[in-house]
């Protein structure tokens, strides 16, 4: 295997940082605390972070949705459950985007956002983008017998996906990979975060121009010449859509399929049965995702005095959605701390839900489709590397295994 570059080791670092700074410490998981949170109640006053429930007492009054019943409606209801709270959040870092937008504003620029992922463009990525990049990267490993998957598979490829579908010179990759790690860790490094997201501005707005001149076929061009009822995305709009999409729709899927990943390699008998019957692959990567959601907290802002969980929630506070503790709700799946790609189907909520669902949903599907059919066909017999520690999933906001060593024949 080729040596790291100097750039890829400063991908390495800026991981490694994000990691702490999001409290990743070990194996510690949050689970058997927002168990604890479920049985209680629904709905708490305050969040749980770091492993334990706080509320600092500065600002608005936080709450915490819990449960799969009452996520859902938060995520429904998106009048009474605003994301205009992301205005202050993510708006200095990158700009605007439709996170932060209210209806009817919100509905018309999603129309022009889904014109960057619509399924044509989806089956054409499918054939010339995403398969040739995964076939290409995993066939790289096969003389070498063994490997860290999210260090030579999970974490790379995303990047790469996303940023060629945003037309980056390849080049370009690796210094927008750390970039986009700083950008998401803000909670961590808020200067490192602001240089991260001014460095990246600067580059957008020459890849815009570039584009606009001489329009191509990647998201960038297709989002300059969009238009739903006279309306069109602003330069600042689209900069804001190209510092979301890097950093979000990278490190999630790198999070989710490395998590699945784990959880076959884990449990042999499922690894079997999907190597040997891929039809099984699209609920193995629902229950992946399902079972160690990505990003576990997602919040909203409370616009009017309203009841969720029989709990009184006023105006103007702060409602903290638990991914990971909807998806673990003993009152819809049997034994949801267990990783079981052979459980009744039901939807989860891990790509959100209602007006505001991932954009990226089918692109985060596709690309681990691609990396697992990949992965079975060209790495014989893949396992765990018995000779390795063994891995683990860490993180109390972020969630994912910090490496996979595997062994194949």
């Amino acid at each position: 295997m080729a040596e790291l570059t100097g750039l890829d080791q400063e991908v390495r670092e800026a991981q490694e940082r994000f990691d702490a700074g999001m409290g990743a410490d070990g194996d510690a998981s949050p689970y058997p605390l927002l168990r604890e949170l479920r049985a209680q109640a629904p709905v708490h006053p305050g969040w749980p972070e770091m492993g334990m429930v706080g509320n600092s007492g500065d600002g608005p009054p936080t709450f915490t949705a819990y449960t799969f019943d009452t996520v859902k409606a938060v995520f429904t209801d998106n009048i009474t459950f605003s994301t205009r709270c992301y205005e202050a959040v993510v708006r200095p870092l990158q700009g605007p985007t439709i996170l932060e937008m209210q209806e009817p504003e919100h509905a018309l620029y999603r129309k022009l956002h889904e014109f960057a992922f619509a399924r044509s463009s989806m089956r054409r990525w499918d054939a010339e983008l995403v398969g040739p990049l995964v076939d290409r990267t995993v066939s790289r490993l096969r003389e070498a017998k063994r490997a860290d998957l999210v260090d030579t598979v999970f974490s790379p490829i995303p990047v790469r996906v996303i940023a060629a579908l945003l037309g980056l010179p390849e080049a370009d990759i690796p210094a927008f990979h750390r970039l986009a790690i700083d950008l998401l860790g803000f909670r961590a490094d808020m200067d490192r975060a602001l240089r991260a997201s001014a460095e990246m501005k600067e580059y957008f707005v020459e890849i815009l121009a570039d584009k606009r001149r001489s329009p191509r076929d990647d998201m960038v061009s297709i989002l300059a010449q969009a238009e739903v009822n006279g309306v069109k995305m602003s330069d600042e709009q689209i900069i804001g859509f190209m510092r979301n999409l890097l950093p979000a729709g990278a490190e999630t899927t790198a999070r989710s399929t490395a998590s699945l990943a784990f959880g076959l390699l884990t449990h042999p008998d499922q690894l079997d049965a999907v190597r040997n019957d891929r039809s099984l692959l699209p609920q193995a990567i629902e229950e992946g995702i399902r079972w160690e959601t990505p990003l576990l907290n997602f919040m909203r802002e409370v616009t009017r005095d309203t009841v969720l969980g029989g709990v009184q929630i006023p105006a103007g506070a702060t409602m903290m959605v638990n991914l990971g503790s909807a998806n673990h709700d003993e009152t819809r799946w049997e034994d949801p701390e267990s990783f079981n790609i052979f459980r009744e189907r039901k939807s989860h909520i891990g790509f959100g839900h209602g007006a505001h669902v991932c954009l990226g949903m089918h692109l985060a599907r596709l690309e681990s489709t691609k990396m697992f059919n990949a992965l079975f066909d060209q790495l014989p017999n893949l396992r765990l590397d018995p000779d390795a520690p063994a891995p683990y999933i860490s993180g109390m906001l972020f969630r994912s295994p910090p490496r996979l060593d595997v062994v194949w024949d």
